[in-house]
Order: structure tokens, then C-alpha cells, then sequence
């Protein structure tokens, strides 16, 4: 119950101040807890967040916050947007009208601060008790202290942009002025060393006070655990076929019940029904101030919505004590880069420095995605999160494409078996054929690949079909069935997590790795050919699995930035990444006469000479 500054208790202190939303969800208290966020008045104009926080504290289920603003007016090398327009005057209005108490200060007095933070706690809990007692109603007026001090206070060049690095006009190495005015300024503001043993063992007095000491904070070392994780609800590969994505929606939601001591949170900028999480928004609801009759929507809802792709992204993030998702239209999900690029640095620094993260693993799920979201053109086609995830450090950064409801089901179980890892799950909405029972699903997570079962042709077989993504896994079992047709021998393989064939850039890296034999067992050196269809730019992925085309020949067929409102057929042609396309590059890779593989009208639509509707693509799609 002690405070923490949200810096020492672990936080993202290397990636500087963030704005209050991202603080204070990078390390949102339980109930019980508390954290006092202090907060850069730069950050503010950058990172707009904020704004949201008041709508979603409830008494119930989180703990104390206090942010704080270092209010100095300036930037690296300007004034700040805020001191232009207004400044503190400005500033205090700006919170009142978002749902902010705001409480200015001297930011120059250490005592003001202290009282600051009992203020803002007594404000924020005299609150609470007014809504429970009826008198009230959500959202509390959040209490916001605002630290007014210029920058570099107590040193010459105050208030400039001199107070930016050294606060001074010149370098005190080599001029005399200068140093002798940083003499001047270090002299009023330096504490003897008395008095910084004194405040030491004022502080240190744990044991008589009952109070933990920072290292010992909670916020700061998490160490969550599942009291029971269910099985899968595992399917049977047959004639049927199913949304992927309600896979991962009754995976999440069975983890949720069956762990109720647990806070759930999803981070979700919009249309949680269109992206298939039905039965989760059912059970947890948008949380409001005020719901609306026939919504799901509640006080104390879990599903975390607004606009804004930072912040409800930041609400997952930041609940480390609990079991959490971000579901998002992949092309939106580039939007929220920043604060969860943040989470896997510290992540990987921790685990660097031999404290690895206690938080259970967070989903990223990135769907409506590129092949199957044309509604809005290209304005909603754009794979590059996945592209840039993948090449974060791994294990603190995964990315995983399932095909099918079983991997799918695997991929979510499977995140929450591990601690501190985000996993940027690539999942369909749209119905796929299951191609994976259980176990092979299992196996596929275990591997990072797998063999497809049923399709290929042929022993030791020159050519290997390779699929990174659930419709390019489509593609490439009917390009197989003609490839079986024609008596050409090949294997398909399914690639469910493509960093674990990377060539690893550190010890970390090479440990998560596919093991040895598995890489050999699934790219065996006699398949010389090795046609890759992927769910990423072509590019990106092919810089991933450089170890997997030495030596041979290979092509990679991926998203080339072909688009426009077209059904899901329409953009796997326009990007040259139909059956078709992929029987005409293998014809190539084996050297091989394209009309063994290829009838006369499917070669046409392939040329742009005739329609690919009736030879490539349904007649109707």
C-alpha cells in the first residue's frame, strides 16, 4: 500500500516521460496499491491520452493514482504548445472540461510535493465514498497536481533553453564564466552528505512502519499466476470451417472465468463484434459512465474502448497484476507501436539484467486484417505492425499467424503460459478450413512449423511450399492439388511463428529458435525450390527466413501494396499471390514449362489478357 514513483517501479524510465494514460496503464495499481505518475509537460501536447483516464478509474477495482506534471514550459529547444497558448491558466481549464481536478503547486518546494500527493489521494478517495454513499456518480473528478517550476530551476539559464543540457552558456571545462556560474548554482541546491544520510535512514525505517521498500513495491514485481488454465476447445478437421477469431474469443474468455481473482482488461479502439470477440464483449462489457439500455456496456465493464489506439492499448498494458488482450484492425494496430515497443525494450532489459518480468504474456491481436478488410481501400490494408514486431528482440516480442480455429485456440492458450512476452497474434475473422487437429496444433506452437497433413506428394520431394497466414495457406492446398494432379512431388509447410527460423542476433534470440531437427526435418536440403506465400510484404519476410533460402532457389509471393475495395480473392490476385501465381513460380523454380502446370485460360488471366473470374477466381468473387 506504500506510494512508488512509476519510474522506480520498473517502468519505461529509458523511453523518457510519457503522457498520463500510458503512465498511469503501464503500471495501473490494484486495489490496495498506489503510484504517483510524474509527467513531462512536453509529452502532454504529444501524447493526448490522457484525456480518457477520468472515464475509466473506478474505486472498485483500482487503486490510488496521483499524476503530476512538471510544468516548466519548455520543450528541448522551444516553449512548449501549453505555455504558448495559455500556460498554467490554460492548462487548468483544459482538465476541468476532461474530467480533472487539477491542484497547482510550487514546483521548486519538496515539501509541496509531499502534500500534493496526500491531497490528490484524499481528494480522490473523498470521491469514491461520495459515489458509494449515492451522493456521487462516475467518473470522479481525477485530482491532477501541477508542478510549476522553470526548467533547470536553481541554475543560470533558468526558463530557457539553456536549462536543457547543461544550463549554461558556454562550456565550464574550458570557460571560466561558465563554470564559475555552475559552481553557483550547484552550491544552492547541493545537500551535505549529513543530510543525505539522514533522509536515508528517515526513509529506511521499513520494519517500525510497516512500509516496503521501493525494490519491494508490487507494481514493481509482479508475479502473476493462473490458478487453472482450460483445455482448448480443440475441433475436428473435416468438411467444416470456422472463424479463426472466435477461437481466440472463447480461448480468452474461458481463461478469464476460470481465473475470477484476476483483473481483465481488453484494449480495444473499435468494433469488437465485427472483429468476432462476441462472447467476450457479452461477458465483460465496454466500460461507461453512463450505459446505454440494450448494450453491453457497464460501470465496471472490462473492455476498454475509445478512438484512441495509444491509450486503450495502454490500458491493457498497464494491467500487469492481471490477464489482458489488445484486439485491433491490424491496419489501426501501426497506431499503437509506440507504448507497445516501450513495453518489449523494458521487457528485454529486464530479462537482460536477470529480472525477467513477472506479468503473464499479453496478446496482440491484429484482425479485419490486410486480405480480408477492403471496405475502406487501402486505408485499411497495411501489414506493417506484424512487419516491424518481428524484428523486435525475441522472446519479449512474438509474431505468430494462425491459420485455422485450432491454432488459433493454441496461440491463445499459449501466451498465457509464458511472463513477460507480447504476442502479435495475425488472425482471420473470416471461415477457414480446419487444417490442424489438437495435437498437431500443439506441435505447431511448440515448433514454430509444421508439415501440413493431408496434402503433398511424392518422397524426398524437390519442392516445398511455404505458408506464413491463413488464406496463403488456402492458396497454397489447391496450388498442391493440381501440383498432385500433375505427378510434381512437393510438401507443404505451415510457418506459425517465422522469427523461430531467423538467424538469431543474441543468446536470447537463439534460444527460442526451432530446434535443429525440426528445421531439417521441415527444410530438408534436398528441396532445392522453395516457393514462400506470406501474409507480410514479401520483403520483410524474406529478410526473416534468409536461413531457410540459402543455397537454394526460392521466390516469395506477399502483400505488394496492391489494394482497393475488392473481396478477399480480388486482393490475393491483385498481388500476385493466387494458387495460380504460386503454380506459375514453381514452374520457374523447378525449370519446368509453366503449360505442364497451367491451362491456357488460367494463364491468360495471369497475363491480364481475359478475367481472372472462372479460370483463378470464383466466378462471383
Amino acid at each position: 500500500g506504500s506510494h512508488v514513483n512509476a519510474h522506480t517501479a520498473g517502468g519505461i524510465a529509458e523511453g523518457g516521460y510519457l503522457g498520463f494514460a500510458e503512465l498511469q496503464y503501464v503500471h495501473m495499481p490494484l486495489p490496495g496499491e498506489r503510484l504517483v505518475t510524474f509527467l513531462s509537460d512536453g509529452a502532454f501536447e504529444e501524447q493526448r491520452g490522457s484525456d480518457w483516464a477520468p472515464r475509466w478509474w473506478r474505486a472498485d477495482d483500482s487503486g490510488l493514482v496521483a499524476p503530476i506534471m512538471i510544468a516548466n514550459g519548455r520543450r528541448i529547444d522551444q516553449r512548449t504548445t501549453m505555455s504558448q497558448v495559455g500556460g498554467v491558466a490554460w492548462l487548468r481549464r483544459h482538465l476541468r472540461l476532461n474530467g480533472f481536478d487539477p491542484i497547482p503547486f510550487d514546483g521548486r518546494d519538496p515539501a509541496a510535493f509531499a502534500w500534493a500527493i496526500l491531497e490528490i489521494e484524499r481528494r480522490l478517495e473523498a470521491g469514491a465514498e461520495r459515489i458509494r454513499n449515492g451522493h456521487g456518480r462516475y467518473p470522479v473528478k481525477l485530482p491532477y497536481g501541477i508542478a510549476v517550476a522553470p526548467k533547470g530551476a536553481g541554475f543560470p539559464g533558468a526558463g530557457t533553453n539553456l536549462a536543457h543540457n547543461l544550463p549554461l552558456d558556454g562550456n565550464p571545462s574550458r570557460d571560466a564564466a561558465s563554470r564559475r556560474a555552475f559552481n553557483r548554482g550547484a552550491a544552492r541546491l547541493h545537500v551535505p552528505l549529513e543530510g543525505i544520510l539522514a533522509a536515508r535512514d528517515a526513509f529506511s525505517r521499513h520494519q517500525s512502519s510497516g512500509r516496503p521498500r521501493e525494490r519491494d513495491n508490487p507494481l514493481a514485481n509482479r508475479d502473476v499466476r493462473l490458478a487453472r488454465q482450460p483445455e482448448p476447445a480443440w475441433r475436428t478437421p473435416g468438411t467444416e470451417t470456422a472463424s479463426p477469431m472466435a477461437a481466440v474469443d472463447q480461448g480468452f474468455l474461458a481463461v478469464v472465468h476460470a481465473n475470477p481473482h484476476l483483473r481483465p482488461r481488453v484494449g480495444n479502439p473499435d468494433e469488437m463484434r465485427s472483429n468476432r470477440m462476441l462472447r467476450t464483449l457479452e461477458a465483460l462489457k465496454f466500460r461507461v459512465t453512463a450505459p446505454e439500455a440494450g448494450v453491453p456496456e457497464s460501470l465496471d465493464g472490462a473492455v476498454i474502448t475509445a478512438l484512441n489506439e495509444e491509450a486503450v492499448a495502454a490500458a491493457a498494458l498497464g494491467n500487469k497484476g492481471g490477464l489482458n488482450a489488445i484486439v485491433t484492425y491490424e491496419a489501426f494496430g501501426m497506431k499503437m507501436h509506440g507504448v507497445v515497443r516501450q513495453e518489449i525494450v523494458f521487457a528485454a532489459h529486464r530479462a537482460a539484467a536477470g529480472r525477467p518480468s513477472g506479468w503473464l504474456g499479453v496478446p496482440l491481436v491484429l484482425t479485419s486484417h490486410t486480405w480480408e478488410n477492403a471496405k475502406n481501400e487501402q486505408s485499411h490494408q497495411d501489414p506493417s505492425l506484424a512487419e516491424i514486431l518481428l524484428a523486435e528482440s525475441a522472446p519479449a516480442s512474438r509474431v505468430l499467424f494462425p491459420v485455422d480455429w485450432n491454432s488459433a485456440a493454441a496461440a491463445i492458450h499459449g501466451v498465457f503460459a509464458v511472463r513477460g512476452q507480447i504476442w502479435t497474434l495475425v488472425v482471420p475473422k473470416g471461415e477457414l478450413p480446419l487444417v490442424f487437429d489438437g495435437a498437431g496444433a500443439r506441435t505447431l506452437l511448440e515448433n514454430g512449423g509444421a508439415r501440413v497433413p493431408g496434402v503433398g506428394a511424392g518422397p524426398d520431394p524437390a519442392l516445398l511450399l511455404v505458408a506464413v497466414g491463413g488464406y496463403q495457406l488456402r492458396e497454397l492446398t489447391r496450388a498442391s492439388r493440381r501440383l498432385t494432379e500433375r505427378g510434381v512431388a512437393h510438401s507443404v509447410v505451415c510457418l506459425l511463428e517465422p522469427g523461430r527460423f531467423r538467424r538469431p542476433r543474441d543468446r536470447r534470440e537463439a534460444a527460442c529458435l526451432a530446434p535443429p531437427d525440426v528445421v531439417t526435418a521441415l527444410f530438408p536440403r534436398a528441396a532445392g525450390a522453395r516457393l514462400f506465400l506470406v501474409h507480410t510484404r514479401p520483403e520483410a519476410m524474406a529478410g526473416a527466413l534468409a536461413p531457410l533460402t540459402e543455397g537454394v532457389r526460392a521466390a516469395f509471393h506477399g502483400y505488394a501494396n496492391q489494394g482497393g475495395t475488392l473481396s478477399v480473392q480480388g486482393l490475393v490476385f491483385v498481388n500476385g499471390c493466387s494458387w495460380a501465381h504460386a503454380l506459375r513460380s514453381c514452374a520457374r523454380l523447378l525449370d519446368a514449362d509453366e503449360v505442364a502446370l497451367l491451362e491456357a485460360d488460367e494463364r491468360n488471366a495471369l497475363d491480364g489478357r481475359r478475367s481472372p473470374h472462372g479460370p483463378v477466381l470464383p466466378e462471383t468473387g
